[in-house]
């Protein structure tokens, strides 16, 4: 915290420019507050766009974060439908895509990231989409209602929790994976086999290490995807969920350091003093990464992460300032089963299964330290490994490995 700071802006009204502001009034900051996001809705829950949402279980105002309501009472000015076109450090302005500058005192990027495109013809054809924003949401909606043939490219946490809602609804649906297994980049081998046989059980078929080399159509409408490898499979509708990207054009125009991400440091500040960045968009320290190929620096797209990022950077700006040390744990629901992931586990970390009635939880484990633990239908399970990897407390495999062992016990000694 440098200076005073009467005016706060928040570029990106998702998750974690939401909980900066919220966060910000809560702790007691009576400044000028300004959160300025490209959507026209208010802010809202992303994760149920893939879930609850997609299969009719909430609607658009149950997705809702705040109501209307919440932002003049606490005197945030929500500027719905707004781009930011550039930064002008020197100034300390922004200048909106329409021309208008907005000052700031200390400016907050909390701009996310944006789906990674499929570099293939055809992904402009009606009935190939994306998931990310509500509006996306509403066009698989519809477009669900007319398909009877679904093709999933990536068998990532979006593309099989949209696969088991197809699925449940008796659709024909096929999963088209570069690697081996599901979700490779997020668990352990065993957790992608429990999952691909949850999955194949409801009915969805699966191809690993198949590219994808065209989506073509009849009409300017999708009708079918065809592999690298010859194979055409015909396709009424194609979800296409490769990954993110994060949004950092706009940190790095205005000279910011950025390595995928905008690097910012144990504190949530960047190079600048007068802005910090939050949420999926900030590579930061975490002793959680320790060891891992990209060394201790990271990316994490989860909930958790914007929250507690968003809560973090409130108290340094109001004067309570620490590092950023929470857990990162994330969660997918599919079909019935729930994954809990706490803790970040390397691709060669080792692995114990822990079976407990129905379901199990594997405990990943580096250089002999707890790294993550990845739970199914295991909630207790879960809330353990969160306050063992909080506490920096370990579990030894046979330990873990025992159904007998109280975890509980180990983590709240």
């Amino acid at each position: 915290m440098s200076g005073p700071m009467d005016r706060i802006v928040i570029v990106g009204a998702g998750q974690a420019g939401f909980q900066a502001a919220a966060s910000l009034r809560e702790a007691g900051y009576a400044g000028s507050l300004t959160l300025i996001g490209e959507e026209a809705a208010l802010p809202y829950q992303r994760p149920p766009l893939s879930k609850a949402y997609l299969a009719g279980k909430t609607d658009a105002r149950g997705l809702l974060l705040r109501q209307d309501s919440f932002f003049a009472e606490h005197a945030i000015l929500h500027r719905a439908g707004t781009r930011v076109a550039a930064i002008d450090r020197a100034s300390r302005s922004l200048r909106l895509s329409d021309g208008e500058r907005v000052a700031y005192d200390h400016l907050i990027l909390a701009t996310g990231t944006r789906n990674r495109p499929l570099p293939v013809p055809g992904t402009g054809l009606a009935g190939v989409h994306q998931l990310r924003s509500l509006d996306d949401a509403d066009g698989l909606r519809a477009a669900i209602e007319g398909a009877g043939r679904i093709v999933v490219i990536g068998a990532g946490f979006i593309g099989l929790e949209f696969a088991a809602v197809c699925a449940g609804r008796g659709l024909s649906v096929t999963v088209i994976e570069a690697a081996d297994r599901v979700m490779a980049r997020a668990v352990s081998p065993e957790t992608s086999e429990a999952f691909r046989a949850f999955h194949e059980e409801a009915g969805v078929t699966f191809l690993f290490g198949a590219g994808v080399s065209a989506i073509e159509g009849e009409g300017g409408k999708v009708s079918a995807v065809r592999t690298a490898d010859g194979r055409f499979l015909p396709a009424d509708l194609v979800l296409v969920g490769i990954g993110v990207v994060p949004n950092q054009e706009l940190a790095e125009a205005a000279g910011l350091p950025v390595r995928d991400g905008i690097e910012v440091d144990a504190f949530l500040a960047t190079s600048d003093p007068a802005i910090s960045s939050i949420g999926d968009c900030a590579r930061f320290p975490t002793r959680f990464a320790s060891g891992m190929p990209g060394g201790d620096r990271l990316r994490i797209e989860s909930v958790q992460n914007a929250v507690d990022q968003g809560r973090c950077l409130a108290a340094r700006l109001t004067g309570r300032p620490s590092a950023y040390d929470a857990v990162p744990w994330f969660w997918s629901d599919q079909g019935p089963r729930k994954l809990q992931i706490a803790g970040l586990a390397a691709p060669g970390d080792a692995s114990v299964v822990r079976r407990t009635g129905a379901g199990f939880s594997v405990f990943r484990f580096r250089a002999g330290a707890l790294s993550a633990v990845e739970s199914v239908d295991r909630p207790a399970d879960h809330m353990a490994a969160r306050r063992l990897l909080a506490a920096a407390k370990t579990v030894t495999p046979e330990q873990a490995a025992d159904p007998d062992f109280d975890l509980k016990a180990l983590a709240t000694r």
